[in-house]
């Protein structure tokens, strides 16, 4: 099979690396579903405050694409719906009942899967609510399902920090990967690609265009995988989709039932226990949590440090987030910080400006360890930049809003995960990731 070697990128030394071993916690009394998650949707309510509903019970719908709904992840009663300003629709909040009632679709053999045609199992899943687990590149979004993707890529690795191993996710569920795999096997023409690591509990996963991967972050990254094995061209589109969402479209498939648990990593300098979580999709932050932190003045992070959303103890986990990252906000200026030659045991670079005297961790806070300033172009944005792209002229043509130029120098390819470590690392404290965004949000408008 091809391997990939990536050899730009860095991994982040960054203490509390969540243990393994999955923690079952205690039954929260609420989920919630937070429609901002999703780029370019107008979420039009079908429930109002008081309705009842059952796992999989359709909450609201795009009005871009009205067949696109938003499967409720438990059984209750809708308890409150926050709205923002010009009444956009923030917070759905379910109250979970004791007993949690799924609705039932029509379960399927192994060998109905294989047999189903493309039409059926995107009616099926549309049906069920759950084609929000597929996004589109170019610009990361939910695909318009009426056209068909080039190809469906799935990548088998976290390589972001603190992130969930997937090897420990799949070890129990390879029927269920395989069936999913098998089902959306039929929604491209194309190949359905899997990128994992070397000797990966998924290397015996059928159906596939099997590929492997090695290096620092962001090796794991769905954008850096495409942009080795098969690039995209103006005018195509693919679709990706997480693995533990493919395990979930597997059960649906083969149960007839929506299972909306996942498995996801808590920890970060500040949590005192980090750990992996059962969880179901809208869990409360706070539930995690509680008790947990090692000090009040700490920022939660839905996702990683690198690419996550602030949040709150209030708020839930996002939708595409399988990790809660937690560093503090105990800001300490370091006197003549400048002028301090230091050491690695002490200080943290990427370069190796400091003596490096251990492979020790750090315990990260929020600081930028500086101000916004002009833009220094000493490649430090081209050393982590897995791609053959060019940031820095990639980042000039998005501020000139010149689009054809921006086409030229294959913005389509990118999403601003794959840019988190060129904002991390860089000597002007420019936000990369941002400006890539708007680069596509841009271009979107455009198209």
């Amino acid at each position: 099979m091809p391997h990939i070697k990536i050899k730009k990128g860095h991994d982040l030394k960054i203490s509390g690396v969540p243990d393994k071993n999955i923690v079952y916690p205690s039954q929260h009394s609420t989920l919630a579903i937070l429609p901002n998650d999703f780029r370019g949707v107008k979420p039009k309510l079908l429930v109002k405050e008081g309705d009842k509903l059952k796992i999989g019970s359709p909450l609201f719908y795009n009005k871009i694409n009205p067949d696109v709904k938003w499967a409720s992840p438990g059984c209750g009663k809708v308890k409150n719906i926050v709205y923002g300003p010009r009444r956009v629709i923030e917070k759905i909040e379910i109250d979970l009942d004791k007993d949690q009632d799924s609705i039932d679709y029509k379960a399927h053999t192994n060998e109905e899967i294989s047999k189903l045609s493309g039409e059926q199992v995107l009616e099926e899943i549309l049906k069920a609510n759950l084609f929000t687990y597929f996004r589109q590149r170019p610009f990361n979004v939910i695909p318009n399902h009426k056209v068909p993707p080039r190809d469906i890529f799935i990548s088998g690795l976290n390589t972001g920090p603190l992130s969930v191993d997937i090897e420990v996710v799949m070890a129990g569920q390879l029927e269920n990967f395989q069936n999913g795999v098998n089902a959306i096997s039929k929604l491209t023409k194309g190949n359905v690609y899997l990128t994992t690591k070397k000797n990966s509990v998924l290397s015996s996963i059928e159906n596939v265009k099997l590929n492997t991967i090695s290096g620092p972050h962001p090796a794991g990254n769905v954008g850096i995988q495409i942009h080795h094995i098969s690039y995209l061209r103006p005018g195509e589109i693919v679709w990706t989709i997480n693995p533990q969402d493919v395990v979930v479209l597997g059960k649906l498939f083969r149960t007839g039932k929506y299972d909306p648990t996942r498995i996801i990593s808590v920890g970060g300098p500040s949590v005192k226990t980090p750990s992996y979580y059962k969880v179901r999709t809208g869990v409360p932050i706070k539930s995690l949590i509680h008790d947990n932190l090692k000090s009040e003045n700490v920022r939660i992070i839905s996702g990683d440090v690198l690419t996550g959303r602030n949040a709150s103890a209030q708020d839930s986990l996002s939708f595409y987030d399988y990790s809660i990252s937690v560093i503090s906000n105990d800001i300490k200026r370091e006197f003549i910080g400048m002028l301090n030659p230091g050491s690695s045991s002490s200080r943290y670079s990427l370069t190796p400006v400091f003596v490096s005297l251990s492979e020790k961790l750090f315990n990260f806070t929020s600081s930028q360890n500086g101000n916004h300033r002009a833009v220094v172009p000493i490649n430090a944005w081209e050393r982590l930049l897995p791609m053959d792209i060019l940031p820095n002229e990639l980042y000039r043509s998005i501020l000139a809003e010149d689009i054809e130029e921006m086409e030229n120098l294959g913005i389509i390819e990118c999403d601003d995960e794959d840019f988190a470590l060129c904002s991390f690392a860089c000597p002007s404290k420019t936000d990369v990731s941002g400006v890539i965004r708007q680069g596509l949000n841009l271009l979107q408008a455009e198209v």
